[in-house]
């Protein structure tokens, strides 16, 4: 027996080096078995391709040759197989029209229509069918191919207007995405869950937190850092663009007027706008640690002094119209203003009293 080499099946249907490797295991004598092993493919996905792409239908499937006949009879010379062919005849089916199972039967098309301006989802459609319908297998449709129809016009399908009766009344269809996958990884994270226990309990000055709030159309940006402990605010003046390099230079610049007890650590969510962390880390001796996706909560302040700066800088407004010297006034505003859970002392007030006495943190809560 041959030696084989095994290698990953990839995506969703055989290529064309899959289709080489089969031929090669019918050649070699393998089984459908050890074939499909070798591709990294279940068995019957071997059987069915050798089945659909028989050179010659009378003759039996591709036995590998060696194998015992069995029920096929006589050992063909050669495998009933090409794989050039099968490559060929898998593209041109890829590439034919395809019609749904909506455009090709007017019943199911009038239901789900009429289901549709009953405001009811392609879910609810899809599941209640198999109830209604329980002994008609014609009158089935999963809710991918209702919003297919819908999204991807074609002769037979859903019209688009039909979209205005969905939850969310969108004419095109946003893909989801799952929480731990992202389309722009950042290099070398460093986790929330690393990062040190004395930065929970807001008794230590220097641990900030920040984001972005953004106009319109994400277009223009302003950053935010809130010192935990005080939720004394810094506000990044990105007049041209929120890049990553554009945050590195703003960042570094706040920073570096701050004296040494106050930069301990910086959180931030996993935006590309922080792709350049390890040089601001470098240049501030700050420790920057990354919240999980979708996690607002774990940088609480933040979130709460960015739902306050909306009062200044509306969503959908571009925020590139405001100058520094505005940037600064906002945030002066911000930081001599009473919080309640600083005894109604401001921030400014309780910053300037830990920095004096850094051993007495009773001037600050536990809360965000």
């Amino acid at each position: 027996m041959p030696t084989v080499e095994l290698v990953e099946g990839t995506g969703r249907h055989l290529s064309a080096v899959d289709r080489e490797r089969i031929f090669g295991g019918l050649v070699a004598g393998l089984s459908y078995a050890e074939i499909g092993r070798l591709i990294s493919r279940a068995t019957s996905t071997v059987t069915r391709e050798l089945d659909v792409n028989r050179l010659n239908p009378s003759r039996p499937r591709a036995v590998p040759l060696g194998q015992r006949a069995g029920a096929w009879g006589r050992v063909p010379a050669t495998p009933n197989y090409s794989p050039s062919i099968a490559q060929q005849r898998f593209e041109a089916r890829l590439a034919r029209p395809k019609q749904t199972k909506l455009a090709t039967s007017p019943p199911l098309h009038a239901e789900v229509v009429a289901r549709l301006t009953l405001n009811h989802s392609p879910e609810q459609i899809s599941r209640r069918l198999v109830e209604d319908f329980p002994d008609d297998l014609e009158m089935r449709v999963s809710h991918e191919t209702i919003y297919r129809s819908l999204y991807v016009q074609g002769r037979g399908e859903l019209k688009r207007e039909l979209t205005r009766h969905l939850r969310t009344g969108r004419a095109l269809r946003k893909p989801q995405r799952r929480t731990d996958q992202r389309l722009h990884r950042i290099a070398n994270m460093v986790n929330i869950s690393e990062r040190p226990p004395e930065v929970e309990d807001r008794a230590v000055p220097g641990h900030w937190e920040g984001d972005l709030i953004c106009g319109t159309q994400n277009k223009t940006a302003i950053g935010t850092l809130v010192e935990r402990a005080t939720g004394f605010v810094l506000l990044l003046h990105l007049p041209d663009d929120h890049g990553a390099l554009a945050v590195q230079t703003a960042m570094i610049e706040a920073m570096s007027v701050l004296p040494e007890t106050l930069r301990r650590t910086l959180t931030w969510d996993q935006g590309v706008e922080m792709a350049n962390h390890p040089q601001i880390a470098a240049a501030t001796d700050l420790d920057i640690y990354f919240c999980d996706p979708h996690s607002p909560w774990q940088r609480g302040s933040n979130e709460n002094t960015n739902g306050l700066l909306r009062q200044y800088f509306p969503k959908s407004t571009d925020l590139s119209l405001w100058g520094p010297g505005i940037l600064d006034q906002v945030a002066a505003e911000l930081n001599n203003r009473p919080r309640k859970r600083l005894g109604w002392k401001t921030p400014a007030e309780a910053l300037e009293k830990l920095l004096s006495n850094p051993q007495d943190p009773s001037v600050v809560a536990t809360t965000a």
